[in-house]
């Protein structure tokens, strides 16, 4: 099912709750952040562990968080940076609309249509259980899905630039979200995901 651009309402029909937020950036700001983002960030290729090889991918990933905090997934740990000011300012806004505090954010830098995420949940244990998700969005938008883990219902829509989508409750323990790819699309994407770590 595709729900493109409803906004406000929980777009999942069991076992969790998502809230697309839409655009909380006018375009000129969602830009200005975008391409403050690509030249400040440490840019790295992810890594990632599958069957005991190690891959890396073609999307670039940066890890900031409060200092204590280092994230572990697919097999690899990140260290956190400091945060930066355009961070910081986006933090706050996020945390403003998803009624909910961050300590950290995982940021991806998808450089066109040809880089995509697979089906996957962030529910590592180092993330607190059942607590909210933000997942904003600067550049291309780019269509989001996510999977019932039993049913296999799938549920569709676009992330817009400048948008927010928040993640809550038991989202991840049911479902699964990818983003697809999308050969049509030539301009980047970076997507910040604000997350409560477990200290």
């Amino acid at each position: 099912m595709d729900l493109f651009q409803q906004t406000g309402i929980n777009l999942l029909p069991c076992d969790g709750t998502v809230i697309y937020h839409g655009r909380i950036l006018p375009e000129q700001d969602a830009d200005r952040y975008r391409d403050a983002l690509l030249v400040t960030v440490p840019w790295k290729n992810d890594e990632t562990v599958i069957f005991g090889k190690r891959i890396v991918t073609a999307r670039k990933v940066a890890w900031y968080a409060d200092s204590d905090l280092s994230y572990t997934y697919s097999g690899t740990t990140k260290q956190a940076l400091p945060w930066t000011e355009e961070l910081l300012e986006l933090r706050a806004m996020v945390e403003a609309h998803a009624g909910a505090s961050f300590n950290a954010c995982l940021l991806n830098l998808y450089h066109d249509g040809s880089e995509g995420m697979g089906w996957h949940s962030d529910d590592e244990k180092s993330i607190e259980a059942n607590s909210c998700i933000a997942s904003v969005s600067l550049g291309a938008g780019r269509k989001f899905s996510f999977r019932h883990k039993r049913t296999k219902e799938t549920i569709s829509l676009v992330l817009e630039n400048g948008s927010v989508l928040v993640m809550k409750d038991e989202t991840q323990t049911h479902w699964h979200h990818q983003l697809p790819k999308a050969a049509r699309i030539k301009s980047p994407r970076i997507n910040l995901t604000f997350r409560k770590m477990i200290r």
